[in-house]
């Protein structure tokens, strides 16, 4: 009979629930939680309490900040004709890693994924669409979506609603893999797929 010690196996088992954290890295985790001062533990598990009324979603651009609107929706330095798509608020995160992308963004929140039951309902593309119809200033949409088989077919999507406004279109695309996800690409992958980019519309 094995021996299991209650707290910490729930601890391994929510761990494990974790996205990129198996069997062995949530007990790896587990283990150094537990040998963490306490003010740390608490200082964690605050972080973790808080993070759900903390964090809000952009009322423009639908990425997740602190505040509404987000730091990049405000800032004035950046380049307000030009809009990049991205699937996630992790792929911001990627894009202003390679330092070259200076507009702004709109997070649609997925994919569009028929084997997942995923449809264009799901994203958030209707505020999209709000912006365009709203913000003459914008001359470009750069679609950052993965070179996946799913990535294709939401970037094709966008494409078909695109072709209303006259508004140039372009896709991210030489120097990424295909099959890959945006986020675990580094910053001169990423760099040469924006200044590599196609033009669609």
């Amino acid at each position: 009979m094995t021996y299991k010690i209650g707290p910490i196996e729930e601890l391994i088992r929510n761990l494990n629930r974790l996205p990129g954290i198996g069997a062995k890295s949530a007990q790896r985790l587990a283990y150094y939680i537990i040998g963490m001062d306490e003010l740390e533990v608490k200082s964690l598990a605050k972080s973790i309490g808080e993070i759900k009324n903390k964090v809000k979603k952009c009322s423009i651009c639908s990425n997740i900040a602190d505040k509404d609107p987000c730091d990049l929706c405000t800032d004035l330095s950046r380049d307000n004709k030009t809009i990049c798509i991205v699937e996630y608020p992790k792929d911001v995160d990627a894009m202003e890693r390679s330092g070259i992308y200076r507009g702004k963004y709109h997070v649609i929140n997925g994919i569009i994924s028929p084997i997942k039951g995923k449809s264009e309902r799901d994203l958030t593309i209707d505020s999209l669409l709000e912006r365009l119809k709203e913000d003459k200033e914008i001359e470009e949409i750069i679609i950052a979506t993965s070179p996946t088989t799913d990535g294709d077919v939401t970037a094709s999507y966008l494409v078909s609603i695109l072709r209303d406004f006259k508004i140039k279109v372009t896709r991210i695309g030489f120097g990424l893999p295909v099959g890959g996800d945006l986020e675990y690409y580094d910053e001169i992958t990423i760099g040469a797929a924006l200044k590599n980019r196609r033009e669609i519309i």
